[in-house]
């Protein structure tokens, strides 16, 4: 079995007015990403892990914020490709690992939701897949409610290789 890992991160300024996307999932907030998509940090953290630890290069190579293809588009979208293209060189997704870092609002009864909708686009168990949720303490962009960021680990594997 070969197996690999992978890390991602995503930074995004926020605004008020915007809708904010975690996860897979619309959070009630004033504020929300100012990006090309719908600016899901932690989508777009864990699509960046499964494609460097499959040497695929980033999310930007695959879809470019330079295109008006995915101008707005939803982040779900480029998570299913993304799988496809791992899948598409004979890997598998074995867990993920992430977090959101962000003041407000808190995240903690939200994370069940994020990981069942993520699961269902990944394909595997809930229960593979970590999402933790944290503050900085007011420290930096995030604690002065300016912007979030997400970090993702993830391990694929191919199944029969040495």
């Amino acid at each position: 079995m070969k197996i690999k890992t992978g890390i991602g991160i995503d930074v995004h300024r926020l605004e008020e007015g915007l809708e904010l996307w975690l996860g897979g999932i619309k959070v009630e907030h004033e504020k929300g990403c100012v990006a090309h998509s719908d600016g899901d940090v932690l989508i777009h953290a864990i699509c960046d892990a499964l494609l460097g630890a499959a040497g695929m290069r980033d999310i930007g190579y695959h879809f470019p914020d330079t295109s008006d293809t995915f101008k707005g588009i939803d982040s779900k979208i480029l998570l299913r490709k993304t799988v496809e293209l791992i899948r598409e060189k004979g890997f598998e997704i074995g867990n993920i690992d992430s977090v959101i870092c962000m003041q407000r609002p808190k995240l903690k009864s939200l994370i069940p939701q994020m990981q069942s909708c993520l699961a269902g686009i990944l394909g595997i168990e809930k229960e593979e897949i970590s999402v933790k949720a944290t503050t900085t303490e007011k420290l930096g962009f995030e604690g002065r409610e300016e912007g979030v960021s997400a970090y993702a680990t993830v391990l694929i594997y191919k199944a029969g290789m040495a």
